[in-house]
C-alpha cells in the first residue's frame, strides 16, 4: 500500500511510518524540519526511516499547497495520514498565528488535495484539547466540544469542523484521531516528560502546574502508532450509522471522530513518581498555579477505538516511564 504521511520526522510520524514500513508499505514523508524544538531530533528519526529501500521523502511547508499537490499527485497515495502540526499549548499564547497557519491552512490544503487524488482513507490527527472546559469524564466522541482553553485546541477543533466539511460535501472519509498525552522514547524535548527527566538528572527544578493536583491520560507511544494503523483500513462508511453505540460517525458524511487514549486517569505527581523511580533522585517541584490554556484533568473513553479495531492502548505508565528513562540516558546521558 502506497501511504503519504505528514510530519513523518516527529514524534508520531515517525513511530507510524517506521511500524507501517517494517509491514512492507512504501511510504512517502512530508516535513518542514522546523526548529520549534531540537532539529537534530528530528534527523536522527529521518535517519532512520531513510534505510528503508521502500521510504521517500519531501522536505517542505504544508502552507505551500502548489509543491504539496506536486508531491502526493506523483506519489498517488491510496491514503493519506496527516500528522504534522504546530505542536505546544503554551506556546501558542505566545504565536497564535503559527498555529493558523500550519494547523488550519496546511490541513486545509492536506484535505482539499486528498479530494482531488481521491484517497480511499485520509487520517487527521486532532487531540484531546478539543474537548477544553468539558466536564464529562471520561471522555466521549459524542461530547460537546465547543470550550476550547487555548488557541492550539481551537485550531484542531477547526480542523475537525473543515474535515467534515469536505467529507460531507464530497463524500471524502475522514477519521479525526484525537490524541491524549502521547509519551515515551523519541519523544518531544517541549513535553513534560522529557523536561522533568533532564531538569532531575541536572538537579534543576521542576515546574508543576496547579501545585501537582492534575490528572492526564498518559498514552504510551507504541499504543498510539499502533491505534493509528489499525484504523487505517476502518475508513468511515454511512452504512454503518448507528452499527455502534455512542459511535461518533456524522449521519450526513463518511466522518468520525476517534479517541486514542489509554483510559487511565494518571495524578501528575504519581507520574513524577515513576520517573524518580527510574532515574534514582528525586524531583526538586516548583510548584505553580494553573497555567492559561491548561485543562486539569484528561481521561479518554476509548470504547469505540476498540469496537472499530479490537485494540486499546494498555500500557502502564510505570512501564512507559521506564522505557523512555532508558532511551533518553542511552542518547542524552553525557
Amino acid at each position: 500500500m502506497k501511504i503519504f504521511i505528514t510530519g513523518s520526522s516527529g514524534f508520531i510520524g515517525f513511530g507510524v511510518a517506521k511500524y507501517l514500513l517494517d509491514k512492507g508499505h512504501k511510504i512517502h514523508g512530508f516535513d518542514n524540519l522546523n526548529k520549534y524544538y531540537d532539529v537534530n531530533l528530528k534527523k536522527a528519526r529521518h535517519k532512520i526511516l531513510k534505510k528503508y529501500n521502500t521510504f521517500s521523502f519531501t522536505k517542505g511547508a504544508l502552507e505551500n499547497k502548489i509543491p504539496l499537490k506536486k508531491v502526493i499527485t506523483k506519489f498517488k497515495p491510496s491514503i493519506i495520514i496527516h500528522l504534522a502540526a504546530q505542536a505546544g499549548v503554551r506556546y501558542s499564547l505566545d504565536n497564535p498565528r503559527v498555529y493558523l497557519d500550519s494547523n488550519i491552512i496546511g490541513t486545509f490544503n492536506i484535505i482539499e488535495i486528498a479530494k482531488l487524488s481521491k484517497v480511499k482513507h485520509l487520517l487527521i490527527a486532532s487531540s484531546s484539547s478539543v474537548y477544553g472546559a468539558n466536564k464529562n469524564i471520561p471522555f466521549k466522541e459524542i461530547d460537546k466540544t465547543e470550550t476550547q482553553l487555548s488557541i492550539y485546541a481551537s485550531t484542531k477543533k477547526a480542523t475537525e469542523s473543515l474535515a467534515h466539511a469536505y467529507s460531507s460535501l464530497w463524500k471524502l472519509p475522514i477519521t479525526m484521531m484525537r490524541f491524549f498525552t502521547v509519551y515515551g522514547p523519541w519523544g518531544r524535548p517541549d513535553m513534560a516528560l522529557f523536561k522533568f527527566t533532564n531538569a532531575i538528572i541536572k538537579n534543576k527544578k521542576i515546574d508543576v502546574y496547579n501545585n501537582g493536583n492534575m490528572y492526564r491520560d498518559f498514552t504510551y507511544i507504541d499504543d498510539v502508532v499502533k491505534s493509528v494503523c489499525f484504523l487505517i483500513n476502518k475508513e468511515p462508511n454511512l452504512k454503518e450509522f448507528k452499527r455502534y453505540k455512542h459511535d461518533s460517525l456524522s449521519p450526513v458524511a463518511p466522518f468520525r471522530t476517534v479517541n486514542i487514549g489509554n483510559s487511565k486517569k494518571i495524578k501528575l505527581l504519581d507520574f513524577i513518581k515513576s520517573l524518580e523511580t527510574e532515574l534514582g533522585k528525586k524531583a526538586i517541584p516548583n510548584y505553580l498555579p494553573m497555567q492559561k490554556g491548561d485543562v486539569k484533568s484528561t481521561l479518554a473513553n476509548t470504547l469505540l477505538l476498540k469496537k472499530l479495531t479490537g485494540f486499546v492502548p494498555k500500557t502502564n505508565h510505570r512501564d512507559g516511564v521506564k522505557k523512555f528513562v532508558d532511551w533518553y540516558l542511552a542518547n542524552y546521558k553525557k
